[in-house]
């Protein structure tokens, strides 16, 4: 009877640590699950461009969701696994692409497109007022 009493205790035991064994697992496929989605949306699919590779279908952006995966159970950290892309693809990976020389005019662009719209529209503004002057000096 002692002996019976042991072994579902140790059967229980054995339950128990395998419960959490399969939790732990679990748990670090989903948190790895959450790394490559969260790095997939950080990066653009070099075919389609407009999309993250997290939302492409694109055979290129299913390739570097695997590469990132792979990277990631691996060991390699989130930060060494973008810069990894971007050493592979150059900053047009990211969505967030840092200020440097080569990439200023994305970040400037817009600006300079605004000012420029801006100095069209006043002169055209000008233009017609003036215009407008004159008719009115003939009439």
């Amino acid at each position: 009877m002692a002996d019976l009493l042991k072994l579902k205790h140790t059967l229980a035991a054995l339950s128990l640590l395998a419960l959490s064994l399969t939790s732990h697992a679990a748990d670090t496929a989903s948190r790895l699950d959450e790394q490559v989605q969260h790095l997939a949306t950080e990066l653009r699919c070099l075919v389609c461009q407009n999309q993250s590779i997290a939302d492409s279908q694109a055979p290129l952006a299913v390739q570097l969701k695997a590469e990132i995966r792979q990277q990631l159970s691996r060991g390699a950290s989130v930060e060494t696994v973008r810069q990894f892309m971007v050493q592979r693809y150059g900053d047009y990976v990211l969505y967030k692409p840092p200020v440097n020389r080569t990439t200023w005019a994305l970040w400037a662009g817009p600006l300079l497109f605004m000012i420029a719209g801006g100095v069209a529209a006043m002169r055209y503004m000008r233009a017609r007022d003036v215009g407008d002057e004159q008719k009115k000096a003939l009439v």
